[in-house]
């Protein structure tokens, strides 16, 4: 029987996820999307096109290879439906060619849902999380209050009644809410919606996942934001609503511990962050305004501008340590073709210590990175196709990455095309 590989952020999300599963998915038998909702933006570029996946797993664009919405993922039937009428018309329809399941299990968005969110980010002002208003934080609350909807429900004869049970709870939560809502359009759009999934294949993601295994099949696990954003161990409580971890592909897909393989962790060559929450390597200036500018930070999904930063070490060895990281992808190496000096930070000033790893507390008690500068490579690295152009200085810097993280870097990624990925071992 083989085993899951698992593909993960190792930061607080829009690591590059969805190009790295785009490249690697001939490799596999199938991918399987295992946590998160809409609110995760993977974006595709190859042959001059660009495609940004809120859903759909990002081995859609492989004719060979078989894509599972997991049961940990929350699914909001309209964006469903706009990705899927979006690839249609760019030529792909992963609907008519067989190659897009959804699990039952599989918890829904309602419209209400999104109000729920709107209104409790509004109450909150100006120490809200930063949610992206897609509703999900609502929606996995009422998964673990046992109130949810699931994909398998849209099949059953009393679905409406089930819906409307939920609908009147929600409607009495924002009754408590000065926020004013108008629910006809959007309650349209979702039922003509959720008679458009009932043509996607629904399956048992514990059965099909673990079926694929027992035929001696390839699988990838894709999972969704950064490891610094999971609801147990991230930056609580600026975090999302799942476990962003290798843990929540168990639970996301219904496979067991022991059938988990390779672990690859994905981060950028710098730091980025979108929302509130901490960020203690943030450069709130015009060298974090240069990273952000070519770096292209701002949001696939919302547009948003990210907050952007120095590479965090003791993030990064804390990511590794809690997925079992067995190899590195490092992304986004051409942002930092300018720059004569960066720099990585290597330790915490913490509470009057120096230290090496994330303490519980970075919000109340920020950490002051301490850093190491490290010369820049000063050329430009996106028209390199072969291991022997990396520049010296490139290299030493992942030499130096290796070394203190103890996990080899497979794979550097020089700019946003497929092509543009360099196998380094």
């Amino acid at each position: 029987m083989t085993q899951v590989d698992v593909l993960l952020g190792l930061q607080w999300g829009d690591e590059g996820k969805g190009k790295i599963v785009d490249v690697l998915s001939p490799q596999y038998d199938l991918i399987a999307r295992f946590q998160g909702g809409p609110n995760a933006g993977h974006t595709l570029e190859f042959d001059g096109k660009k495609f940004v996946l809120n859903t759909i797993p990002s081995g859609i664009f492989n004719e060979k290879t078989m894509n599972l919405i997991g049961n940990g993922v929350v699914i909001d039937p309209i964006i469903l439906k706009r990705e899927l009428d979006n690839l249609r018309a760019a030529g792909h329809d992963p609907i008519a060619t067989g190659k897009l399941v959804i699990a039952r299990k599989a918890h829904l968005i309602l419209p209400t849902h999104q109000l729920l969110d709107a209104a409790n980010e509004q109450r909150m002002g100006k120490d809200k999380i930063g949610s992206t208003l897609k509703g999900i934080g609502p929606t996995y609350m009422d998964k673990t209050g046992r109130n949810g909807l699931r994909v398998g429900d849209t099949t059953l004869p009393d679905f409406k009644e089930r819906y409307n049970k939920l609908v009147e709870k929600h409607k009495e939560i924002l009754s408590h809410y000065e926020f004013e809502y108008d629910l006809t359009e959007k309650e349209a759009a979702f039922f003509e919606a959720i008679e458009f999934i009932k043509s996607i294949p629904h399956v048992d993601s514990e059965h099909y996942v673990n079926g694929f295994l027992k035929a001696g099949k390839k699988v990838l696990a894709e999972g969704a934001q950064g490891t610094l954003l999971d609801i147990d161990f991230g930056s609580y409580p600026f975090v999302t609503s799942s476990n962003t971890t290798t843990a929540g592909a168990c639970t996301g897909l219904g496979i067991a511990p022991n059938k988990i393989g390779n672990v690859y962790g994905i981060f950028k060559a710098y730091c980025t962050r979108v929302g509130g929450g901490p960020f203690p390597t943030e450069l709130d200036d015009e060298v974090g305004e240069n990273l952000r500018q070519v770096g292209h930070e701002f949001g696939a999904t919302t547009g948003r501008a990210r907050r952007c930063g120095w590479i965090d070490i003791p993030a990064l060895k804390y990511a590794i340590m809690l997925n079992g990281v067995t190899e590195l992808i490092m992304m986004k190496a051409d942002v930092l073709d300018g720059f004569d000096t960066i720099y990585a930070c290597t330790h915490y000033e913490h509470n009057g210590e120096t230290i090496d790893y994330m303490p519980y507390d970075i919000i109340s008690v920020k950490p002051t990175p301490v850093l190491k500068a490290i010369a820049g490579w000063k050329t430009d690295v996106t028209k390199i196709n072969k291991v022997e152009e990396i520049p010296a200085n490139l290299a030493a810097y992942i030499t130096f990455l290796e070394k203190e993280l103890e996990v080899p870097v497979k794979y550097l990624s020089v700019g946003p095309d497929r092509v543009q990925t360099l196998e380094l071992i």
